[in-house]
């Protein structure tokens, strides 16, 4: 059960639109920033995002289960890809925002990196995408947050 709630968690999409949605939020743990992440471990992560950005926008779901934790490959649907691929914009380039740990329902610690837009200018960014990793660069969860 706790990794149906990890997971279902970590992939929770939220979509502003101009219907009347009614929201489900999960709250996570906040990411402690103040714990730095070794760059060569960043630019690990940064690889395994961009082929991980790369598999959604052409549908690869063979590449996505590659990249994605055991952890969490037998929770990840058809439907669950569907709907993170409509919560990344392909067209915008991304750069990190700030990194650090969080902690995760199953009490494990593990690295987060939050990735902002470059052409996102606001202070703090209003459009950012949340990824937790497995410490070898397997991906554990990705959340866009918008705030429109």
């Amino acid at each position: 059960m706790k990794n149906i709630f990890a997971a279902l968690g970590l992939f929770a999409i939220t979509f502003a639109s101009a219907q009347n949605v009614s929201k489900v939020e999960v709250q996570n743990q906040a990411m402690d920033v103040l714990a730095s992440i070794p760059k060569d471990k960043i630019e690990l992560y940064n690889q395994s995002f961009s082929k991980f950005i790369s598999a959604l926008k052409t549908a690869d779901k063979q590449a996505v289960g590659t990249l994605i934790s055991e952890k969490v490959k037998s929770l990840v649907d058809e439907n669950m890809i569907q709907r993170l691929s409509g919560g990344i914009s392909f067209d915008r380039k991304t750069e990190v925002y700030q990194s650090g740990y969080q902690k995760l329902p199953d009490n494990q610690t593990y690295p987060s990196v939050q990735y902002k837009y470059t052409d996102d200018k606001n202070d703090p960014p209003r459009d950012l995408i949340t990824v937790i990793f497995e410490n070898d660069g397997k991906i554990l969860g990705v959340k866009p947050d918008y705030s429109n």
